[in-house]
């Protein structure tokens, strides 16, 4: 039986209608395109009666696909963010302009049109081709891959090469790349040496989070340094996709996700002595993925108690409850005030090898040798109440619950309080006296809350003067009296300022930050006043009444001693 023939593609068979070609030769460069899986184009232009610029002619004459000059496009306007060198050179398909949410892709092969889809799948915006002669696509691809790595050199700036080299996932993340240059199918050098940049930038800087921002106009870039955001750069919007993308393979995310949050962690060697975790979430937007990156260094739960921020009878006070076999203590503020690292701090010091100490946390932030550390999962049933529940079973002495958030989980607590096991916990409540009323609304019975409460802490975090350029504030009496400050100290002390123009050794005026505290242990009296279901501010004059400062009195102490300025202090409490 004769083997079938071969029948001639749209192109070929235009060619040979148009008189430019022999069908027997149309079949031989078709045949020999298919067996050699070389694009027919590319072929075609080799005969020695057809040109480049003649079968491109030809090419959108029979697939209605508009002939583009690329010559005479200006290199400039090119979307270098979106020019990924692996795709562009695998496909053959070069992105030359975007217009509103369509994206223009020159081609040489009209029936590439998988590399079309490909490019659509990868940036998310809507293709369309444009066609252009063979010789000329290859020149441009060519040119444009060595003005996209300019342009991204030119982002990265004077950065530590050297270092950003040397930066590498940590080998107890299972199924990483093998560091952050590592080759993947989304991202090529460029993208991950800028990514390299900016983690090593956020390090050096001491920010607690890294924003990547997406919106119509622009990319926007910030750090969070001291409890406050700093633009730190704005590279091209096209280029988000492949910033999403290079973060979520490298935080174990799922690429092709763009529509649902998602949680990552990256685990970074530093150095031989040192790993940085960032725990990674993403979100979508009107105009892409945001994400950002908490940064978690180990290190910060080894400040040591001394420079918490404590004052000596504060810090006393929590060792006092540290020291006793049972009871609970309770660290309380708003997100991102610092509790972890209280909680750590006294961990660290219960840490020894006669004691028995378990976490539950969502997720654990801080590693510590000698803690089982459990990071809950409620997907699966591991509830914060669940992972009481096994603690209890395992033969504790110390349970440190990363917040409680429902009754079931404040009854299994207070339970382990009461039977001999010390409880360290946390609460999103503004002050000490409104968590014991946010337990009592919880549906707590006020005689467990009395019965096992003994401390609680409430806390923020003030921004701490540089003391190599703060100011003198120069404030008048009146005003300082206002502020809070007795006349006496209205007439003796002197406050400082933040010289907004900082200096090398700070940012703004600011260096670092400083514990700001309420620390209230529960008296035989207040224990009373609970049992009577007495309200917050009952409670609060209790305090008060036996010498427990506020927190804006203990913030006052701060700007006194000169830590901190007036409008730092304002602006993280209230008077």
């Amino acid at each position: 039986m004769p083997a079938p023939r071969l029948r001639l593609n749209g192109l070929a068979r235009h060619l040979v209608t148009a008189g430019l070609l022999q069908e027997s030769e149309a079949l031989a460069v078709q045949e020999e395109s298919l067996q050699k899986r070389i694009p027919l184009v590319s072929l075609l232009t080799r005969h020695d009666q057809l040109t480049p610029a003649i079968v491109a002619q030809a090419a959108s004459k029979e697939f209605g696909i508009p002939l583009f000059d690329i010559n005479a496009f200006d290199p400039e306007q090119l979307p270098k963010a979106l020019i990924n060198e692996k795709m562009v050179r695998q496909s053959r398909a070069l992105p030359v302009y975007q217009r509103g949410n369509r994206l223009f892709v020159a081609i040489s092969d009209p029936m590439n049109l998988a590399a079309i889809d490909e490019i659509k799948f990868t940036t998310g915006i809507q293709t369309e081709p444009l066609l252009v002669e063979d010789d000329k696509l290859d020149q441009a691809i060519e040119e444009a891959l060595r003005n996209a790595d300019t342009a991204m050199d030119e982002l990265i700036g004077d950065a530590d090469l050297e270092g950003l080299d040397q930066l590498e996932i940590a080998g107890d993340v299972p199924d990483q790349p093998a560091g952050l240059n590592a080759a993947s199918d989304v991202d090529d050098a460029p993208v991950v040496r800028y990514v390299n940049k900016v983690l090593l930038d956020a390090i050096k800087r001491g920010a607690s989070d890294i924003h990547f921002e997406p919106y119509e106009k622009y990319y926007r870039l910030r750090l969070r340094i001291d409890g406050i955001l700093h633009e730190i750069g704005r590279p091209p919007v096209a280029m988000a996709p492949r910033l999403a993308s290079r973060i979520k393979v490298m935080s174990r995310m799922d690429v092709v996700e763009r529509r649902r949050p998602q949680d990552g962690r990256i685990k970074l060697q530093i150095s031989k002595n040192r790993a940085i975790d960032f725990r990674v979430n993403s979100l979508p937007t009107l105009y892409g993925e945001k994400i950002v990156m908490r940064i978690l260094d180990p290190s910060s739960a080894q400040i040591g108690i001394e420079g918490l921020g404590f004052e000596e009878e504060q810090q006393a006070l929590y060792l006092s409850a540290l020291s006793k076999p049972y009871g609970m203590i309770l660290v309380t503020g708003p997100t991102g005030s610092g509790k972890t690292v209280t909680l750590y701090t006294g961990l660290g010091i219960l840490n020894t090898d006669d004691r028995n100490i378990s976490t539950a946390e969502d997720p654990a932030e801080i590693n510590m040798p000698g803690i089982n550390q459990v990071n809950v999962n409620p997907k699966v049933g591991l509830t914060f109440a669940e992972a009481l529940r096994s603690f209890l079973r395992q033969d504790p002495d110390v349970v440190m619950v990363g917040e409680i958030r429902d009754l079931e989980t404040a009854e299994i607590a207070i339970k382990a309080a009461q039977t001999g096991h010390l409880v360290l916990s946390t609460l999103h409540t503004n002050d000490a006296p409104q968590t014991l009323t946010r337990l009592m609304n919880m549906g707590v019975p006020p005689y467990n809350i009395a019965n096992s409460v003994s401390l609680i802490i409430a806390q923020r975090l003030a921004r701490r003067l540089c003391k190599h350029c703060k100011e003198v504030h120069d404030v008048p009496k009146e005003a300082l009296i206002e502020e809070g400050f007795t006349p006496e100290d209205a007439d003796t002390i002197t406050v400082y300022r933040a010289n907004l123009k900082g200096c090398s050794k700070c940012s703004g005026g600011y260096k670092g930050r400083v514990g700001i505290y309420q620390v209230m242990p529960v008296s035989e009296e207040m224990a009373r006043l609970i049992m009577e279901g007495a309200n917050a501010m009952v409670l609060a004059k209790q305090a008060g009444r036996e010498g427990v400062p506020d927190l804006r009195a203990s913030g006052l102490r701060k700007v006194r001693n000169g830590m901190t300025s007036l409008d730092e202090l304002n602006r993280v409490t209230k008077d």
